[in-house]
């Protein structure tokens, strides 16, 4: 399944230049991992209800081109790994079907306390997709 995300370039995310300043693309990219997760039927609070964090290990940004002021862009965010311990999001950030950037980020699941954990089989299910 992969989601889209539209976002309206706020003034405040450009650079002297108006050219959006790159930091703000891994947000853009949470924007879309927590519309992914409302579409697969439980939102990141409903998690951490449960008990469990995906906690962000890494990310990876390629530029392509730049997004300006009041430009309208798209994220599209998918599942690229689930595992017990560990969730891959893959994205791409586009203007009218013009790539302006792509990448990951790599999730380790913890539980509220912030030590290593394992996702319970029906939440892991819920994010791969399986089952009724």
């Amino acid at each position: 399944m992969e989601t889209s995300s539209e976002i309206r370039v706020r003034y405040a995310e450009t650079d002297q230049m108006g050219i959006v300043h790159h930091a703000n693309y891994v947000v853009w990219m949470e924007v879309g991992r927590s519309d992914w997760m409302r579409a697969r039927g439980k939102g990141y609070a409903e998690i951490e209800a449960a008990g469990y964090r995906l906690v962000v290990n890494g990310v990876q940004v390629r530029y392509r081109a730049p997004a300006r002021y009041d430009e309208l862009v798209r994220v599209r965010t998918r599942l690229k790994e689930a595992g017990r311990r560990k969730v891959v999001f893959g994205y791409v950030v586009e203007r009218d079907g013009q790539k302006l950037a792509e990448g990951e980020s790599v999730h380790l699941v913890t539980d509220d306390q912030g030590r290593a954990a394992v996702l319970p089989e029906a939440l892991l299910s819920l994010i791969r997709g399986e089952g009724p």
